[in-house]
């Protein structure tokens, strides 16, 4: 066996473990509530890297007001990626930054510690059902949504005429429909996010929600197509560049 079948047999493994203690329900007083009572700050994670370059990375953390999504805390450090890239583990390269991102949160302030993190990339929606927002959910023991900008067709969900005519069949913001597996297996939802967008993003539990209240914050948290946690931190990256007057380019990775 090759150094690489190896690691992939060690990640499918610990992959499979955390798997069972992923929670697939609310259990939070506010997630149960019907306007999110008690709901006071929302939080976003993401890795964005440099055209290119698939070592040097930028982790982002952000946390947001609820509902008016100001935002009060913001971290961004430049890392390096050590874990090789493979499809399916993506959550190996990335969460140990992302985690330290919230470490250094809760270090310095604590009382800004989210009560739900939205992770560009998805949860359940993944080739062995535990993508990177499972994956940082189960170990920073947050309740965790996984939102994705592009399809992962995996399980029997493909990008096909069906599929492109259920996106047509969106009227407004927070219509949706659930991307069902050849088992018949609802592992998210395709959702329209906002009224000023056609293009749906994927929903998908990470940790501690349940699927309909994933869908239902996510749309809450949206003014326009990517919901603000997510698309704060990458608005903030994008600025920074521009400040810096040099041509690199930045892109987000959102595979789980």
């Amino acid at each position: 066996m090759s150094p690489t079948e190896e690691l992939v047999k060690q990640w499918e493994s610990e992959q499979a473990i955390l798997r069972k203690q992923v929670v697939e329900e609310d259990t939070e007083d506010w997630e149960k509530s019907p306007d999110f009572l008690g709901l006071e700050r929302v939080a976003g994670l993401d890795i964005s890297f440099i055209k290119g370059d698939d070592v040097s990375a930028c982790a982002q953390l952000v946390v947001l007001s609820y509902p008016d999504l100001e935002v009060l805390y913001e971290d961004s450090q430049m890392v390096t990626l050590t874990a090789p890239y493979m499809a399916g583990f993506l959550a190996f390269r990335e969460t140990p930054f992302l985690l330290d991102a919230l470490q250094r949160l809760e270090r310095d302030k604590p009382t800004l510690l989210p009560q739900v993190v939205f992770v560009d990339g998805n949860g359940l929606f993944h080739y062995r059902e535990f993508g990177l927002a499972c994956h940082v959910g189960v170990l920073s023991g947050l309740p965790c949504v996984g939102v994705a900008k592009n399809l992962l067709q995996v399980q029997g969900v493909y990008k096909n005429e069906k599929h492109q005519s259920q996106i047509s069949a969106l009227q407004k913001g927070g219509d949706n429909f659930p991307l069902i597996t050849t088992s018949g297996k609802v592992l998210g939802k395709a959702l329209r996010s906002s009224d000023k967008s056609t293009k749906p993003v994927y929903v998908s539990v990470g940790h501690k929600i349940s699927l309909d209240t994933a869908v239902k914050l996510t749309h809450s948290c949206s003014r326009f197509r990517v919901p603000e946690p997510i698309r704060q931190p990458n608005e903030g990256l994008e600025e920074r560049k521009d400040e810096r007057k040099n041509d690199i380019m930045v892109k987000s990775c959102s595979e789980g």
